[in-house]
């Protein structure tokens, strides 16, 4: 058994990634994510992503969303990744909601180009953001990979793309690619993190690793202690524990 110093290495490694949470290169040589040398990337293998059904992407967009997830949270020996975890489909359902539609947003002009302090001022809702950028992202693909999509790359190439769309390098056609990649990073982070009710997070493994209690009534007696990790299982908004 390790000690818990030993314990807390890899963990604590795994909370910086999350803290910025951009595209690593060394993200393909984590166990299980090393790079494809076929010519195709092989889909994510994962129940989660199987046994459900989107409603608000159509095909080629599940693909598309699958791939970058097991892209951008890989599993590793520390935690479960994106699609293991179900955020294809936190995904898929958030962007059914008011939200991801606008109807709390403000959408009306002027639409221009801002500094960040000034937040977002285009004219695409997020769900928009989505679906065109998944769009334009496989546009590109088919044009420069001779008529393959993003999920039909290898990881090494996927990998790429990300990383230049990540830093707004990415020629896209209709939207930034930096626009599109940031939110799709949110909403990937969002899923992860997520109670399991929105449909990723499944088990609370996400909670589990990294020492989150979840929805318990009452743990304030640990919110200070920094030298041990909390003793008990997280709950979720159901009740149910981790």
């Amino acid at each position: 058994m390790k000690d818990e110093a030993d314990q807390s290495r890899p963990t604590l490694t795994r909370r910086r990634f999350f803290q910025g949470l951009t595209l690593l290169p060394v993200a393909a040589a984590l166990p299980g994510c090393a790079p494809d040398t076929s010519t195709d990337a092989t889909p994510a293998d994962s129940a989660a992503a199987k046994d459900y059904t989107p409603e608000f992407l159509n095909a080629a967009e599940w693909a598309f969303i699958t791939a970058a997830c097991d892209r951008l949270i890989p599993s590793d020996e520390t935690g479960p990744g994106a699609v293991e975890s179900g955020v294809p489909e936190f995904l898929d359902r958030h962007m059914q909601t008011p939200y991801a539609a606008g109807a709390i947003w403000y959408m009306q002009g002027p639409f221009l180009e801002a500094p960040s302090e000034f937040g977002y001022q285009g004219k695409l809702a997020l769900r928009d953001i989505i679906k065109v950028g998944i769009d334009a992202f496989d546009a590109h693909c088919r044009s420069a990979f001779d008529g393959k999509t993003f999920a039909q790359l290898s990881v090494e190439e996927q990998e790429t793309l990300l990383k230049a769309a990540e830093g707004g390098k990415l020629e896209l056609d209709a939207i930034s690619s930096k626009l599109f990649f940031s939110n799709l990073l949110g909403e990937v982070k969002n899923g992860y993190f997520a109670d399991p009710k929105y449909g990723a997070n499944k088990g609370m493994a996400a909670w589990k690793m990294i020492g989150y209690p979840g929805m318990r009534a009452d743990y304030i007696d640990w919110i200070g202690v920094r030298e041990k990790p909390y003793p008990l299982p997280p709950v979720d908004l159901a009740g149910r524990r981790g």
